[in-house]
């Protein structure tokens, strides 16, 4: 029996109250707390006076709070100022985020070690932000830390001190130490000289020196990286070798009309990837493949050609997206696409509605051809009698079982996943690394730039003068607000104040609609049909536009409150516009406060149309965790990697990975034990479940 693996709660010192408090830190086995690194070090050594200290140079001190200021700035936010003192002189901590508990921890008096870049205001040393530690009592440490030169600062969460944390590290590397062993086979750690990862461990918690600490740390992100990568080489090579999936012939019954019958021609990017598609379908494998595609790049005409090819081998298809405004956008499209073939198509949405019960026993009985739908077509009482192909738009909105789900059905039917949000290739790596990618990189040749400009609220009548030209000229307006109508919590401009605005003092002459999500499908779809015949000049909306709706004579899009939209959600609403052959505009109206991540967003979005581009720099921003905005993606937790900073170490480490599944997939090669009873324990059941 390995302790280890035990449930923290059984530790001394733990039990279940503080068991709860240590799950917010991602604690929950006697192993986490060991995999628990620390964040800084005090070094007891250096006794650093704030005198010594120089603007611009990061540094560490340690001295007591004597004043606590907490005021309001000119923009009338909260700012807490904390000066300390080493007995001889003074520096102020200045924090402009600050919660109860940060307060609570800051009392005058206190013994406090604060770490961060000086800086110089006015006449005195601050630091803003500091990275920051409560110094307890001496006489209340444990005996083995007061002889440390070097004491952890480790991440914390309200109840659970500094002083506990050490001790529950110290008491598990004294009771547990022999029980940690090595998972990574021999080859790989002689290939990187890694240390024994008792070894390594002790390093980070019980450093003599802070010299080659990142060199240790590199071990454990190549560790999370390489199991990682294992999982997915496991999966591609399943995937690559086993004939699960249908063998389709071309037989270009209904995909040559389709493109005979195209007022347009593909782009070449697109004829490319229809290839790819259509070699995945034509073999005895599962296609599973990712369709990566920027906003108006073309993936439904690509994805109905593969629907075609199925429907020609006498199986049904599925198209599965995230809403139903996008299912419903699908369902006409592709019906009216294929106006004159006797192909049947259905919608299948959620909820109760008349006709669905008898809509279900004919996908059931075959009768239905092409089935579109939301999380309907998931549900337990959907069966299909021969579903041979399903596509899975805005894939990242569903979780990793809601994607299982249908890839799994009747013998395994070819999959297509679809992105309209690109994903950098860093992030692709560790989270699709078991399917292969297709990218449609091509624009149709009609598709302009779209000229973005970012104005300050202060500037809206001018943008409005500006847009009043493009109205003279026959095109229609979108504007968009974060709210419905005006919230007591949040100061933000409604859809339904602009409305009322826009529609009696701005533009009054023009034809003026406002929609948004609380509306009724049917009166939503009024509007949209009205919008589409240009019978309404400009459609004030929230968010509800973001996908799914194409208006080509629609080229002006205006973004109320920019600063408040994230760098995805900002491209996707611009590429509403632009779908026609005329020039396209997007205003950014922003409202201060606007804060350094937003002026990032905003200047992105100025500089560049590329999807691609964009989504490398809302990866930077808001960090690999956020990327997609829910852990239901399927975007992988570490503890210690961090996929923007270690792409190198991620390269090695999928390297290796591939290499040995390739080798060895089943890992039953003697230098393979260890990997083998690790991955066993904790990687198994996460393989099956990306088994998709």
């Amino acid at each position: 029996m390995n302790h280890l693996n035990g449930d923290v709660k059984f530790l001394k010192g733990v039990g279940d109250w503080r068991a709860k408090n240590l799950k917010k830190l991602d604690i929950e086995k006697i192993e986490d707390i060991i995999e628990h690194f620390p964040r800084n070090y005090i070094n007891r050594k250096t006794g650093m006076k704030i005198r010594e200290l120089e603007a611009g140079v990061h540094s560490s001190i340690v001295g007591v709070i004597n004043h606590i200021e907490k005021r309001k700035t000119s923009n009338n936010n909260d700012q807490l100022n904390v000066y300390i003192s080493d007995g001889v002189s003074e520096i102020i901590c200045t924090w402009f985020r600050f919660n109860k508990w940060t307060l609570e921890q800051l009392q005058i008096g206190k013994e406090i070690w604060v770490s961060g870049m000086i800086t110089q205001y006015k006449s005195s040393l601050q630091i803003i932000h500091p990275d920051m530690e409560i110094l307890e009592d001496a006489t209340e440490e444990h005996e083995f830390w007061k002889t440390r030169n070097y004491l952890p600062i480790y991440p914390l969460t309200a109840k659970i001190s500094i002083k506990l944390l050490r001790n529950l590290v110290y008491n598990v590397f004294s009771l547990y130490v022999s029980e940690i062993e090595d998972n990574l086979p021999q080859k790989i750690m002689k290939k990187y000289n890694f240390l024994p990862r008792k070894i390594a461990l002790q390093k980070i918690h019980f450093p003599t020196t802070l010299d080659n600490l990142e060199t240790y740390k590199a071990q454990f992100i190549y560790e999370e990286f390489f199991f990682q990568q294992l999982m997915l080489a496991r999966n591609h090579e399943l995937n690559m070798t086993q004939p699960i999936g249908r063998k389709f012939q071309f037989k270009k019954t209904y995909t040559s009309k389709l493109k005979k019958n195209l007022p347009y021609n593909l782009t070449s990017a697109q004829n490319r990837v229809l290839r790819e598609i259509v070699s995945d379908m034509n073999s005895d494998y599962q296609m599973n493949r990712l369709l990566q595609g920027d906003v108006g790049s073309g993936k439904t005409i690509v994805t109905l050609f593969a629907i075609l090819l199925a429907i020609e081998n006498n199986t049904q298809a599925a198209l599965m997206a995230p809403t139903e405004i996008l299912a419903e956008q699908h369902f006409k499209t592709i019906s009216a696409l294929l106006i004159n073939e006797k192909i049947s198509i259905a919608l299948l949405k959620g909820g109760n509605y008349k006709g669905k019960k008898a809509l279900k026993e004919q996908i059931a009985n075959g009768e239905i051809d092409i089935i579109i739908g939301t999380h309907a077509l998931i549900q337990k009482d959907v069966s299909f009698k021969n579903i041979g192909f399903v596509a899975i738009d805005e894939q990242h909105r569903f979780g990793v079982k809601q994607r299982a789900f249908l890839s799994q059905k009747n013998n395994f039917p070819d999959v297509l996943y679809l992105s309209a949000t690109p994903i950098p290739r860093s992030l692709a790596m560790t989270v699709f690394g078991d399917l292969e990618v297709s990218i449609i990189d091509e624009l149709p040749p009609n598709r302009k730039p779209i000229k973005t400009f970012w104005r300050s609220a202060g500037k809206i009548n001018l943008v409005y003068q500006e847009v009043k030209k493009q109205l003279l000229k026959g095109q229609q307006i979108y504007i968009v607000c974060p709210l419905i109508s005006e919230s007591e919590k949040i100061d933000l401009l409604s859809a339904e104040t602009l409305f009322e605005e826009l529609d009696k003092n701005i533009f009054k002459e023009f034809h003026i609609a406002l929609l948004h999500g609380k509306m009724k499908n049917k009166e939503k779809d009024t509007i949209m049909a009205a919008f589409k015949s240009k019978k309404i000049d400009i459609l004030i909306s929230t968010t509800v536009i973001e996908v799914g709706i194409d208006i080509p004579n629609a080229s002006v899009m205006i973004i109320e409150h920019s600063e408040r939209f994230g760098l995805s959600q900002l491209h996707q609403l611009r590429g509403r516009v632009g779908r026609g052959s005329s020039e396209a505009f997007c205003y950014l109206i922003s409202y201060p406060p606007v804060s350094r991540e937003a002026k990032e967003r905003l200047s992105t979005m100025v500089k560049t149309n590329d999807g691609f581009e964009i989504a490398e720099k809302d990866l930077e921003i808001r960090g690999p965790g956020d990327f997609f905005g829910t852990i239901q993606s399927g975007m992988p937790r570490y503890k210690h990697a961090n996929i923007l900073r270690d792409q190198d170490i991620l390269k090695m480490a999928r390297k290796d990975a591939f290499e040995i599944v390739k080798e060895d997939y089943n890992f039953i090669k003697p230098e393979n034990k260890e990997l083998k009873k690790f991955y066993e324990r904790n990687y198994l059941e996460r393989e099956k479940l990306h088994r998709y």
